[in-house]
């Protein structure tokens, strides 16, 4: 088993470097479902919000490589997706989640958003329902390059929201990203528009598991970690989590 070569703290956050990705992935699959077990030994049952995006491959297929957690006792849920497309569109996180997870693990449930839904504002109302039915044990989460949590952009980050789902306009910058990372050909085939689960509702899992490997992400690791909790880097709202860790690889965490 591979363990993290440094530990701290910044302020309430726990964060761990490891010398590279795969090594991190490795470890934070270990540390998921020893405590996804433990969960299920106290309460039979499991709720764990799931992220997407290139930060997740290798804990997720690490993850299921495992075995070990029975899944058929969990309900999964996913924090956010783009307004308009369908669920067979090649960017969807629908389809990367139900490829990549829901057909290798069979869980109990797996409730998504439906981005092309006719009414989307029902839609929010709809998975509120759903995620406030019990509580959240588990959320993983990446951070994107311009700080963001799920599709929580600075421009529309609330750290008080009073909505647990939201419609929110994505910033050209979140929006490029999708574009570098290769989920899209160009910024205009890129939705304006998506679902997101807001930073309340996240904060309000009982952990909170966040990757942020690779060199492109150095930039905001530094942001996150060493200025100001606000609303500009909406990650940084993690420091006030006790039951959050941060994972970094040496690329990541080359400017700390």
């Amino acid at each position: 088993m591979v363990a993290a070569k440094k530990f701290f703290r910044v302020d309430d956050l726990q964060v761990q470097i490891y010398n590279t990705e795969a090594e991190m992935a490795e470890d934070v699959a270990q540390i998921t479902a020893k405590y996804l077990t433990n969960v299920l030994e106290k309460q039979n049952t499991a709720a764990v919000l799931l992220a997407t995006g290139n930060s997740q491959l290798k804990f997720l297929d690490a993850l299921i490589g495992l075995g070990g957690v029975d899944w058929q006792k969990i309900t999964l849920f996913h924090l956010d997706e783009y307004l308009g497309i369908t669920a067979e569109h090649p960017a969807s996180f629908r389809r990367y989640l139900r490829e990549r997870v829901e057909k290798k693990l069979d869980p109990q449930q797996f409730h998504y958003i439906e981005g092309d839904t006719l009414e989307p504002l029902s839609e929010c109302d709809r998975y509120t329902k759903l995620l406030q039915a019990q509580p959240i044990d588990l959320c993983c989460l990446g951070v994107g390059e311009n700080g963001h949590l799920a599709f929580n952009d600075p421009s529309v980050a609330n750290f008080q929201d009073s909505y647990s789902v939201k419609l929110v306009k994505l910033d050209n910058l979140n929006r490029q990203q999708q574009v570098n990372t290769g989920h899209f050909p160009n910024l205009d085939s890129v939705p304006q528009y998506a679902f997101t689960v807001s930073l309340p509702l996240i904060c309000s899992a009982k952990k909170i598991i966040c990757l942020a490997p690779e060199k492109r992400k150095a930039q905001v690791v530094k942001q996150m970690l060493q200025k100001p909790i606000t609303t500009s880097c909406p990650a940084s709202i993690l420091r006030q989590q006790p039951q959050a860790m941060l994972f970094l690889d040496d690329d990541s965490a080359a400017f700390l």
